[in-house]
């Protein structure tokens, strides 16, 4: 009896998430299959049979995988050093990293054209010092892209690393380095296994929020497209739903194949958990 009841505790939310959420993906989907009342593959068939679609999508994942990488490069040794602190200052460094967040992304994108741009403040400072002899030409680049990305999704990988961190008993390190292992060995053979769990989370978090993202491409890509930007373009401009409808599916598959291949590597690296 105790537990039918706090079953029907779940029934309101799961029906939200039914009625808003898993209803429409699925309806979204399985319009990609039909056209004129029979069962196609034509859409996906043209999509990949496009090269400019293809170059769309190998420039998602370029700048969605080097976003992740270069988050995991600066968010790990920054989580470490957070995590090591004491609980007051600890409590100052999360809040500073997690600052950004309550920033529009909106505000934050622009903010990177006026630094990026040929007459940027970065460009500026470059040429004043005689550093270049012309102006970089980043803005509407995905590396612009990746800048605002790694910006917007940094605080994600550093939260995740921090919860998982804090919780490595410090005696662990201290005993690896007492039976002959350099700090670096220790960190290496210690640290960084139990820490792969928030590494995994973190990562997948990065990952789907740059290959998903639709403002900071729009704002500092211009021409530049990325799956998000034209499925946009599909969807709004050409008012060509079907093959918006094709676009978000591609990326719903790519996600879950990324999720789980990222879920094999956890596997692989912690075996144990």
């Amino acid at each position: 009896m105790k537990k039918s009841y706090l079953y029907l505790l779940l029934l309101p939310g799961l029906l939200f998430l039914t009625v808003f959420m898993a209803a429409p993906i699925l309806i979204t989907i399985g319009s990609t299959f039909f056209q004129k009342g029979t069962v196609t593959f034509d859409g996906y068939l043209q999509f990949f049979k496009d090269p400019y679609f293809i170059k769309i999508l190998l420039t998602t994942l370029q700048v969605s995988l080097v976003t992740t990488a270069i988050c995991i490069l600066l968010g790990f040794p920054v989580a470490y050093y957070i995590s090591r602190q004491s609980l007051k200052k600890k409590s100052v460094l999360l809040a500073l990293a997690i600052f950004p967040l309550l920033t529009s992304s909106v505000v934050r994108s622009f903010s990177w054209m006026i630094v990026l741009g040929k007459k940027g403040l970065l460009n500026t400072a470059l040429l004043a010092m005689g550093i270049i002899q012309d102006p970089l030409d980043i803005l509407y680049t995905p590396t612009a892209m990746m800048i605002g990305l790694i910006h917007l999704f940094l605080p994600l990988i550093i939260i995740t690393l921090v919860g998982v961190m804090e919780n490595i008993d410090a005696d662990l390190i201290k005993a690896a380095e007492s039976l002959g292992a350099s700090r670096f060995t220790a960190f290496r053979k210690v640290v960084i296994p139990l820490s792969v769990p928030g590494l995994i989370i973190g990562s997948i978090l990065v990952f789907v929020g740059s290959l998903t993202a639709y403002t900071t491409p729009a704002l500092l890509g211009g021409k530049q497209r990325v799956i998000s930007t034209f499925l946009y373009q599909n969807a709004i401009t050409l008012n060509d739903w079907y093959s918006a409808s094709v676009i978000a599916t591609i990326m719903m598959a790519i996600t879950f194949v990324i999720i789980s291949l990222m879920n094999k590597l956890a596997n692989t690296l912690n075996p144990k958990g």
